[in-house]
């Protein structure tokens, strides 16, 4: 039995027990709220229910769509629906937009100390929260509960990361040439940012940039993704408990109007920076759309990961490492190795070894101890898998492992090997987003860079050698704007995230505030 039936189930035996009771009437529309409640702790196992939030959140205020309308948010393990979230539109976006944009002139003016006082108190409440927050990650997006824990320590480390940037964003004193005369540098906050988030990291994506944009005085208006909304929620729940006031942190959730509200986040003459993370096409749609007011923007979109295995690496390692890399979230990470790319000489050696380990993974719930790969977010994406794994196979790879949907409810596919993968197969050319390794050998280290770099975005890169001088050459030579070197993971929240080419523009994390500021130079003359 799911949780959510078990759930649903306590709702009606405990009303049938007050009928059994000589009760002739139901109980009130209050109790039977708080019953409802109940059931839906129980369901989901959160300690505290108030993280539970089903409506969009504007100036300070918990609110329904205007016309009324919803979408329902499915369990990708179990294809139950957990419940229903409003369907907001233009004129929720727009009343968002005027929010923050009144709630900036006050949160500007806050010391750098105030701002980064509030960003812990809220950091706190995610630490206190930890096994609360996860169990929402697990719930909406599916990964297994060591990897939710995984990303919630990742998503608060931004918030503390970006407390402790809001004191450190330093101005610049410049020796002027001319007599009598100062030069100062300073930086100020943009104003209203639009936050636009993907699934795959629910509330990670989340926090790497809301906690920049508040902590350089920013506020913000979020749509979080329609398939995972719950993390977002109860985030802005948190923060609103940490002191954060109201209009500072705005969410419109929306579905079917997702275009006019993306559209309106970008177009907005009163909004100064756009921030998305996502798909290509749809980053330079926003991309576009934002041109036309010249507003800052930050994307980070599409990859199509090398992973480069090296004749004299340490081959356990590299294994280890392709592990990681590739099947984390299921493959579904914008940094995950699209291409692994195998020096001949140990290709064979690699293939049994990586087959031998990703045959023992347990794919299932990501509540059960066991699981080690959870499912993927919709049958769209296991439908793209199936049609990377069948195009490759049709001209000529190699099934070792995997390569089709798991039976049983929920969004499936099991992890898959090919090997010997040609050229110009669809994985070779676009990101799969999801648990499939494709082996491709190569001879020379020249040869595979050139394959490497042969694709239209570069995002991540890496590889694996012992050979220090080749280290230095292939990491300089791979057109990424990440490289991972004898290592499968990269991200933090000290390091600047983002790519090259049509990967995007712009840097998140790391000294990632200066995106959301603008820099004003001051001469002093007269002195």
């Amino acid at each position: 039995m799911s949780p959510s039936t078990t759930g649903v189930k306590l709702v009606s035996s405990t009303l049938r027990a007050a009928q059994r009771n000589g009760k002739s009437t139901l109980p009130s529309l209050k109790n039977r709220l708080a019953l409802y409640r109940m059931a839906s702790t129980y369901a989901w196992g959160l300690k505290d229910a108030s993280l539970i939030r089903s409506q969009g959140f504007i100036d300070g205020k918990w609110v329904d769509a205007k016309e009324g309308g919803k979408f329902a948010v499915t369990n990708p393990s179990t294809a139950e629906e957990l419940g229903s979230i409003p369907d907001m539109g233009l004129n929720e976006t727009q009343e968002a937009i005027a929010a923050a944009s009144k709630a900036f002139k006050s949160w500007s003016k806050k010391t750098a100390k105030e701002r980064h006082d509030l960003l812990m108190k809220f950091f706190a409440l995610m630490k206190e929260n930890e096994d609360d927050l996860s169990r929402l990650i697990t719930i909406e997006n599916g990964k297994p509960m060591k990897e939710a824990k995984g990303e919630h320590a990742y998503s608060a480390s931004f918030i503390e990361w970006f407390a402790e940037e809001a004191v450190r964003t330093y101005g610049e004193f410049i020796p002027c040439p001319l007599p009598g005369t100062r030069n100062v540098v300073i930086k100020q906050p943009v104003g209203v940012v639009s936050i636009l988030t993907p699934w795959n990291f629910p509330s990670a994506m989340i926090t790497r940039k809301l906690g920049a944009a508040l902590a350089a005085g920013c506020t913000a208006v979020i749509k979080p993704p329609s398939e995972t909304p719950y993390s977002c929620l109860a985030l802005v729940e948190l923060a609103t408990r940490a002191g954060i006031p109201p209009g500072v942190i705005n969410v419109v959730t929306t579905h079917a109007n997702i275009a006019e509200v993306g559209r309106e986040l970008c177009e907005n003459a009163d909004v100064k920076k756009v921030s998305f993370t996502g798909s290509t096409s749809v980053g330079k749609m926003l991309y576009k759309y934002a041109a036309g007011t010249m507003k800052k923007v930050s994307i980070e979109a599409g990859g199509n990961a090398p992973f480069i295995v090296f004749d004299d690496a340490d081959i356990d390692a590299a294994v280890e490492g392709a592990l990681v890399c590739k099947f984390r979230g299921s493959g579904q990470t914008c940094v995950c190795a699209n291409r692994i790319y195998v020096q001949s000489s140990i290709y064979a050696e690699f293939a049994s070894r990586l087959a031998e380990k990703v045959a023992a993974f347990k794919v299932g719930d990501g509540f059960d101890e066991q699981t080690t790969h959870g499912p993927l977010i919709h049958d769209r994406a296991v439908e793209k898998v199936q049609t990377h794994v069948d195009d490759a196979v049709k001209r000529g790879a190699q099934l070792l492992h995997g390569g089709k949907r798991l039976d049983g409810k929920g969004s499936f596919f099991a992890p898959t090997i090919l090997a010997d993968v040609p050229k110009d197969a669809l994985v070779c050319q676009e990101e799969t987003f999801g648990p499939l390794a494709a082996l491709i050998k190569f001879e020379t280290e020249e040869e595979v860079i050139k394959l490497a770099n042969d694709t239209s975005v570069g995002l991540a890169g890496y590889f694996f050698s012992r050979d220090v001088g080749r280290v230095w050459r292939v990491a300089e030579a791979l057109e990424v704007g990440m490289v991972g070197t004898n290592t499968g993971a990269i991200s933090q929240a000290v390091i600047p995230f983002g790519g090259v080419k049509e990967s995007g523009l712009g840097r998140e994390g790391g000294h990632g505030i200066e995106e959301y500021m603008n820099v004003k130079f001051i001469a002093f003359g007269g002195l």
